[in-house]
């Protein structure tokens, strides 16, 4: 299982270098298209005053994030962690950058 958590850390590290540099935490919300060709994306962060806001990352990291993920998405079909149920579809990542933490909520179809 240590592969799941080098993506988290990618992840994580495309996120944090993206985001504001006033940014105490940064939530990414992610919906990856069925043709996984890239994703519907939207970007908020809390600043050092735990004010919400939102920014937007260059395509450079928006296309490295889409390849992340796809990536992540594959690891749990080639490694069965699906449990016979399609694979997720998008996810909410919270990195909370004061605690060095990772937090990806993993969303399915109904």
């Amino acid at each position: 299982m240590m592969q799941d958590k080098n993506f988290e850390q990618k992840i994580g590290q495309i996120l944090y270098e993206c985001g504001p540099g006033n940014a105490k935490k940064i939530i990414a919300r992610a919906k990856i298209f069925n043709e996984n060709d890239g994703g519907e994306y939207e970007f908020d962060y809390l600043d050092e005053n735990g004010e919400l806001g939102w920014f937007s990352p260059d395509g450079r990291a928006v296309a490295d994030l889409t390849d992340a993920l796809l990536a992540y998405k594959s690891f749990f079909l080639d490694n069965n962690l699906t449990n016979g149920k399609p694979v997720w579809t998008g996810c909410e990542i919270t990195v909370d950058i004061q605690a060095g933490k990772i937090n990806i909520n993993l969303q399915y179809d109904d």
